[in-house]
């Protein structure tokens, strides 16, 4: 196993991938983003805090969630599912095909792991050519 993810590594990984760019969706929101038509297509984003994403045990709005596209629901419930990682999913998203993470919670993972995470949102969002090509020269 790899060292523990940390928050600082998110821009690293998604700034490392082909054609990205940091911008803003939902209104204000930093959302690492790749080209797809004329506005771009986001795959990650931090999430404000939402009565709709509250900690079960306080009560407290999640103030450091971050959003993660995935391909599919099944990776997305894969994801959720699994119990020894920190990802999850409100009925909010439900539909959506992306999970939740709270970035204090990033190091119950590998950075491998999160780039892995990551790169599949990406991939998920990104022109096919550019995909292929990137696998290609990887």
């Amino acid at each position: 196993m790899g060292r523990a993810a940390r928050p600082e590594d998110i821009d690293e990984i998604a700034m490392s991938l082909p054609e990205v760019e940091l911008g803003i969706s939902w209104g204000d929101r930093p959302t690492y983003k790749v080209p797809k038509g004329a506005k771009g297509k986001g795959f990650l984003l931090y999430r404000s805090p939402h009565k709709t994403a509250v900690d079960p045990d306080t009560g407290e709005m999640y103030d450091d969630l971050l959003v993660i596209r995935t391909p599919t629901e099944i990776e997305k419930m894969a994801l959720v599912e699994a119990e020894h990682l920190p990802f999850f999913t409100i009925d909010h998203f439900r539909g959506f095909n992306a999970v939740l993470v709270q970035q204090s919670r990033l190091g119950e993972i590998d950075r491998d792991e999160l780039a892995e995470i990551i790169t599949e949102a990406w991939a998920a969002m990104a022109p096919r050519s550019l995909v292929k090509k990137h696998r290609a020269d990887g």
